[in-house]
């Protein structure tokens, strides 16, 4: 597998569509296990407005062939600070991205968006039922009451 950013210098893609995810063999094939991604400060534009909009994300799977390496990843969320899209299109889009290119044997998100207009939109997606003998850990954002 070709690794295009780790330990390379990397521009900041210009869209979410033409950052590249990198992924890397699993260490541990066929032990059923959790790696979670935490994005407090995930920004894109609102597409009617093109106002900022503001989420806490996480990111949960059991891999199974390969892992997301983290710096392609971070670039790839980072790239939606200028691109325009609802609250559901960004987060259920991030997830069928990794689903369908890294293939993991499950993957849920959890997109707690900050509010705008007064109401905060929290959105959430997974690719089916978790594997029997995974532990699924709280995703540990509590229901809006003010983030923080």
């Amino acid at each position: 597998m070709a690794i295009t950013h780790l330990g390379q210098q990397s521009a900041q893609p210009a869209s979410p569509g033409e950052a590249v995810l990198d992924y890397v063999p699993n260490p541990r094939p066929g032990k059923p296990y959790l790696v979670r991604f935490t994005a407090p400060e995930f920004t894109s534009l609102c597409p009617v407005t093109g106002q900022p909009d503001f989420a806490h994300l996480v990111i949960d799977y059991a891999p199974g062939a390969t892992i997301v390496e983290s710096k392609s990843l971070k670039l790839f969320l980072s790239a939606f600070r200028n691109h325009a899209a609802f609250h559901e299109d960004c987060t259920v889009g991030i997830a069928e991205r990794l689903v369908a290119e890294m293939q993991p044997l499950w993957l849920r998100i959890g997109g707690y968006w900050y509010p705008r207009g007064g109401m905060p939109i929290d959105v959430f997606w997974q690719s089916g039922a978790p594997p029997a003998e995974l532990w699924l850990p709280d995703q540990g954002v509590p229901s809006y009451r003010g983030r923080g």
